[in-house]
């Protein structure tokens, strides 16, 4: 039973890692708006700060984006007990979640914005915590609708 929670707990805190460390080697390493064709045309890393949410929604909305990250949160926790201890797959795409939304989360009570640098050209630029929660919220939808 514990185990579920060493699985989504330990699954966040490296999604956490991943998020800030990348987040930091770009914001030490880049000035803002600079970008480096990896794949020209095609991905690039490109240094933006967004303060806002997914595709640039809800500009200047900081203490709402938080308080929605707050109870992102909340409901995970609240859910943990529900969870059944043997299905892991639920347990990794609750940490994908809770580990995105706390990588998000910090960046916003920190800077203000979320460091963003993840650019495919043809979509909006993104980062490490939006892939993981994106990730986790298809999954479960994937997930709750052949149940």
């Amino acid at each position: 039973m514990k185990n579920k929670y060493i699985t989504i707990f330990s699954t966040a805190l490296i999604i956490i890692i991943i998020d800030q460390l990348s987040k930091f080697l770009v914001k030490t390493n880049f000035e803002l708006s600079q970008t480096l064709p990896l794949i020209s045309n095609i991905f690039h890393l490109t240094y933006i700060h967004n303060s806002g949410a997914g595709f640039g929604i809800l500009q200047q909305q900081r203490w709402v984006l938080i308080f929605v990250s707050i109870i992102v949160i909340g409901f995970i926790l609240y859910y943990l007990d529900k969870i059944n201890g043997k299905e892991i797959l639920l347990q990794l795409l609750f940490g994908f979640i809770l580990g995105g939304t706390i990588g998000n989360l910090i960046d916003r009570v920190i800077y203000g914005y979320v460091v963003d640098f993840l650019d495919f050209r043809v979509w909006p630029v993104f980062n490490f915590a939006d892939s993981f929660v994106t990730i986790g919220v298809i999954g479960l939808i994937i997930y709750f609708w052949k149940k």
